[in-house]
């Protein structure tokens, strides 16, 4: 994707009669969230908890057509503003573009929801190198990239909030999803150190460590069907309400549900030698259903 695409949305976003994103996006009265992984599952339900909170949104996601949707939803019933971004971010020169694209226009974000992820399951071995790669890209990299291009203006306002998405797969390994689950740890890692960095500025930063939850990434990849489903499965609603909530509060890690919660106490106690093998069943009876 290349930045002349972005821009010629905005372009088109103004000829279709909104005002200058610079005059919607940037009201004294209003702050700015962007959200990436905004079209589905958790990421959609965040957009639609920021809107009814009374902040603007900037969408991203691959599925253009999904952000329009959603972006029409919130307006038409919230008194916010949405500006739709379609963007893949396993492109790493995507982060840059977005902030090119925002800056341009003068549009502030004062809240960042790194929510963009994706898994691959099987044997490491057996993986095809470039979607681990692209994995990484997206569920690592771009997060960083885009918490480092937005996170000194919000150091210099003294405010502002950023919500990164890991999961309680952040909390042990997972053969079988095992770049997946590192992934997931290193957000919850960095997220955890980058919090202690900036306690004194006014910026929170928040990792969302959600359990199974019953979203279309679930459904696609198969997991829906696992021996982790039949258990607690929490809504994505629930589950974003719990991060915006946190996040607001200032909480460093969230974990969702008490289920959840316990869960990731107990792996703590138990040795890696029961651990793992474990895990590892769990993941083969979600290939099996």
């Amino acid at each position: 994707m290349e930045n002349r695409k972005l821009n010629a949305l905005v372009r088109k976003q103004e000829t279709e009669g909104r005002r200058k994103l610079s005059v919607k996006l940037s009201s004294s009265d209003r702050k700015t969230a962007l959200l990436t992984g905004a079209s589905s599952g958790i990421g959609y339900e965040l957009a639609k908890t920021f809107a009814k909170e009374g902040h603007n949104v900037v969408l991203v996601a691959r599925n253009q057509g999904a952000l329009e949707t959603l972006a029409k939803e919130l307006q038409r019933n919230h008194p916010i503003s949405a500006v739709v971004i379609p963007a893949d971010l396993s492109d790493p020169s995507t982060p840059g573009q977005i902030r090119e694209v925002l800056s341009k226009e003068s549009v502030p974000v004062d809240y960042l929801v790194n929510n963009a992820g994706f898994q691959v399951r099987g044997l490491f071995q057996e993986a095809d190198l470039k979607t681990q790669l692209s994995m990484m890209q997206v569920n690592m990299i771009a997060l960083v990239s885009l918490t480092r291009l937005f996170i000194d203006d919000m150091v210099k306002r003294g405010n502002g909030g950023i919500l990164n998405l890991a999961s309680t797969a952040a909390f042990l390994p997972g053969p079988l999803m095992a770049v997946y689950y590192a992934t997931k740890a290193f957000v919850l890692s960095f997220s955890q150190a980058l919090a202690d960095e900036l306690r004194n500025t006014g910026v929170k930063v928040t990792a969302l460590c959600p359990g199974p939850t019953r979203t279309e990434f679930a459904s696609h990849f198969g997991t829906e069907n696992s021996r982790l489903f039949r258990g607690a499965v929490m809504d994505p609603e629930t589950v974003a309400f719990a991060g915006f909530e946190g996040l607001m509060k200032g909480k460093r890690v969230v974990v969702p549900g008490i289920r959840n919660r316990t869960l990731t106490t107990v792996t703590r106690l138990i040795p890696s030698r029961f651990l793992i093998p474990t895990v590892r069943k769990l993941n083969e009876d979600s290939f099996e259903n």
